[in-house]
This record gives C-alpha cells, sequence and structure tokens, in this order.
C-alpha cells in the first residue's frame, strides 16, 4: 500500500528524457496575458446572465464572493508555483504535499476541469458568433447553433472554434502565446467600451430589490439553485483562469519572479474589472431582461441603442473569447504531459514535437473538448468546470499548508503572507462553493473520480516512475 503515499521529492529534477523535455520561452508578460485571456471571458461576457438570473442585482456579491475565494487560493498557488516550477499545476503540488493518491485525484480532476472550461468557453463564444451572423442575415440553422439540449443537434460554431484553437496550438508555444497576448488587449478594450457606454443610462432603481432570491443556495426546480451563492458556484467559473499560469512553469524563462506576477496580477486586476463591469451591467438593464439573453453585454447595448457598439462588443467576444479556449487547453496538455512523464498515463502521450510542443495531448484534448461542445449545455458544463476546479484549488492550499509544516527550509521565492490563516481559508472558501453546486454536478463529479481511482489502480499504480 505504499503507493498511497509515496511522494515525488520537491528537489528532485524532472527526468529530461529525450523528446519529453519543454522549452523555456515565455516572460512574465506572456503570463500575465495567458492569466487575463483565461479569467477575463465567458465569465463576464455571457455567465453574467446566468448568475444574475440566479442571484439577481446581488450576483455583484456573488462576483467578490468567488473572487475573494480565488484570491485566497491564488496566494497558495503562487506559493508552490515559484517553489516548484514544473509543469503539472495543482496535480504536481500534490504529488509533492499529499503524496501519488492523492495526487492522481486531483490530476484527473484537472482532465476534468481543464477540457470542460475549453468546451465552456466555445459554447459562450458560439452565442455571440450567432447574434453577430443573425443580425447580418448570415445565421446558421437552429439545429447547427445549438446542441440536443437547446433544440438543435450539434453546436456546429463551438466545434469549429475549438479545432481552430487546437490547431494554433500545435504551432508553438510562444507563437500562441503572442496571438493571445494581443488578443487579451482587444477584449479588455471592449469591456472598457461597454462601461463606457453603459455608466450614463445607470439606474439605481435596477439594483431594487437588490436580494430578490436571498443569499443562501436553495433548490427551486429540476435541481436547479437561486441565490448568491448558488450564482458564486457558477461565477466562480470566472476567475480561476490563473491556475492556467501555474502549468507553464516549465517554460518562464525566471518561474520565481514570471510566475509570481503572473498568478497575482492577473487575479486582482480581473477581479476588478469583472465588479467594474457587473455594476455597469446592473445599472443600464433589469437583471430579468438581460439574463435571459447567451450574448447578454452586447443585448444591453443594442436595447441602449448603440447596435454598432453592440455589433463590436459581439465581434470583440468572437476575437477574444477564444484566448481563453487557447489558455485552458494550453494547461490541460501540460497537466497531462506531467502525468505522462511521471508514467501515470501512457509516457507516449509526453511526446515533444520540434516546435517544443506536446502535440499528442494537445490534439486530444482539443478532440474531446470539441465533442462536448458541441453536444452539452453552457450551464451543466460550468459546473463540472467548477467541481473539478474546487478540487484542484483546495489540494493546492493543503500542499502548501503541509510543506510549510514539514519542510520550513524550503526556498520560496514567494511566500503566501498569513499562510495558516489563507491556507484554511481558501479550503473552507471552496468547500462551501462546492456544496453550493447543484446535486447532479457533485453526483457527475464523483462519478469522473471513481472511474478515475478504477483507471490509477488498474494503471497508473504499476507503471508510476516511483513504483520501479
Amino acid at each position: 500500500m505504499s503507493f498511497l503515499t509515496r511522494r515525488r521529492p520537491v528537489e528532485a529534477p524532472v527526468r529530461a528524457h529525450e523528446g519529453h523535455q519543454l522549452k523555456a520561452t515565455l516572460s512574465w508578460y506572456h503570463l500575465v496575458a495567458l492569466g487575463v485571456g483565461a479569467i477575463i471571458g465567458t465569465g463576464i461576457y455571457t455567465l453574467i446572465g446566468i448568475g444574475a438570473g440566479q442571484a439577481g442585482p446581488a450576483v455583484i456579491l456573488s462576483f467578490g464572493i468567488a473572487g475573494l475565494v480565488c484570491a485566497f487560493a491564488a496566494l497558495c498557488y503562487a506559493e508552490m508555483a515559484s517553489m516548484i516550477p514544473q509543469a503539472g499545476s495543482a496535480y504536481t503540488y500534490t504529488y509533492a504535499g499529499m503524496g501519488e493518491t492523492a495526487a492522481w485525484g486531483v490530476g484527473w480532476s484537472l482532465i476534468l476541469e481543464y477540457t470542460v472550461v475549453c468546451a465552456a468557453v466555445a459554447v459562450g463564444w458560439s452565442g455571440y458568433a450567432q447574434g453577430f451572423l443573425e443580425a447580418r442575415g448570415w445565421g446558421l440553422p437552429e439545429a447547427l447553433a445549438a446542441g440536443p439540449d437547446a433544440g438543435g443537434l450539434i453546436n456546429l460554431p463551438a466545434v469549429f472554434i475549438t479545432l481552430v484553437v487546437t490547431g494554433l496550438l500545435l504551432v508553438g508555444t510562444r507563437e500562441s502565446a503572442t496571438v493571445n497576448t494581443v488578443l487579451v488587449v482587444v477584449k479588455v478594450l471592449a469591456l472598457v467600451a461597454f462601461v463606457a457606454l453603459t455608466l450614463p443610462a445607470f439606474d439605481a432603481a435596477n439594483f431594487h430589490p437588490f436580494m430578490p432570491f436571498g443569499f443562501q443556495a436553495h433548490d427551486v426546480s429540476d435541481g436547479a439553485k437561486q441565490g448568491v451563492m448558488a450564482a458564486a458556484a457558477v461565477i466562480f467559473f470566472a476567475f480561476y483562469g490563473f491556475d492556467a499560469i501555474s502549468t507553464a512553469a516549465e517554460e518562464a524563462k525566471n518561474p520565481g519572479r514570471d510566475l509570481t506576477i503572473g498568478v497575482l496580477g492577473s487575479m486582482f486586476a480581473c477581479a476588478a474589472i469583472y465588479m467594474l463591469v457587473a455594476a455597469a451591467a446592473l445599472g443600464a438593464s433589469p437583471f430579468g431582461v438581460f439574463s435571459k439573453s447567451g450574448e447578454p453585454l452586447a443585448f444591453i447595448l443594442r436595447e441602449l441603442g448603440h447596435p454598432t457598439a453592440a455589433a463590436l462588443i459581439a465581434g470583440a467576444a468572437i476575437v477574444a473569447l477564444p484566448t481563453v479556449i487557447m489558455a485552458f487547453m494550453f494547461g490541460q496538455s501540460r497537466v497531462f504531459f506531467a502525468m505522462s512523464r511521471d508514467g501515470l498515463i501512457p509516457r507516449a502521450l509526453s511526446a515533444v514535437n520540434g516546435r517544443g510542443v506536446p502535440a499528442r495531448v494537445t490534439l486530444f484534448t482539443g478532440v474531446v473538448a470539441s465533442v462536448i461542445a458541441g453536444l452539452l449545455p453552457l450551464k451543466l458544463i460550468t459546473e463540472l468546470a467548477n467541481a473539478g476546479t474546487l478540487a484542484a484549488f483546495i489540494a493546492t492550499a493543503i500542499a502548501m499548508m503541509i510543506l510549510r509544516k514539514q519542510r520550513p527550509e524550503l526556498a520560496r521565492p514567494f511566500r503566501t503572507p498569513a499562510w495558516p490563516v489563507v491556507g484554511v481559508l481558501a479550503v473552507a472558501g471552496c468547500l462551501y462553493l462546492f456544496w453550493s453546486l447543484p446535486n447532479l454536478t457533485k453526483v457527475l463529479f464523483l462519478a469522473w473520480n471513481a472511474v478515475g481511482l478504477v483507471v490509477y489502480l488498474a494503471y497508473g499504480r504499476t507503471k508510476s516512475l516511483l513504483a520501479g
């Protein structure tokens, strides 16, 4: 039973087998852009409508609560990423702090997180793309623009954009990071324009009643939930892109400095942007109106008589939302890469091509994400992604606290302030958000991990590099 607790030493160098080594090509600004690209996306362009439908105007509190929990987790991530600058994110940190079996569970959860995030953002992108095309008389038939749950056959735009991003990532890490940086600038400028256009129409009456569905998450129908915490559990999706930065640890030129700037800088900048955009949207339109739209920001601008600006916002979303897919697909491939290199899944998957890209896992991730995006509804996909992420955040905070107690002498370029308090609050906040998720989501998450445990016992337990 030694496999339950065997750990990979923090000091152990990554085994640089031929064809299984990533290239250090990214600077701190690439990582900040990667984080902003992952964080600012479907959460504010699309999920603000879903969240407002669950919490009313108090969705702004939902953004604040989700952001606060993520801030605690981000501080834990920053310490672990700077101390263990290796690919794999929470999977790698858990391996060092809690052992192989726990690391497998976290890695398996990250596979769920990253894959379904790519799918969720693709569905959000599809809503804006279809709205943009319909406004010009070029809209696709409903059967090809929505999954079976929404009355269609397949969400073809979502499949399309997922595969396009997969192709871009296969070109090369630095090249895709440069494209990502340019698109992030476009995305942020679009949100600045939205705030500038909606503030003149701000009406405080739209904030009354402020909390029509209460604070606690509670069931309403068909397993759905309402309340500030129910919205926070979904909106949490909007913030956690910073963990994709830590998956790029091996590709950072100066990990100790660059990872800290990337994780914390992107997290706190995006939190401020989210709160401002949410307040502007709620002030400009009653939540019950825009919450029903698949492209809420563009919808609000059209209602205010700004059709050209609405088209530009939709256009910016169409151009920039793929940065989120890019960031998470990048992260997914690096988690797969780390697990494969450790022997827990077939090592052939960690092969790196001449451009320094783990091509096989990138292509596999893209294909699976495109299938999910084409067939499943946005809300279910988002909730499943949140469950996997919450598990990873909890594990990272626990690993940080364990290593602080057991290995206080380790070099830590960034040290989490008041680490016992921050670590406990990160774990408690994530557990509370997990509890606020719909029951179906919890069941599906547990079922996914049950399958994962079988896979580990049947394959990873004996094939692990630490087993031999």
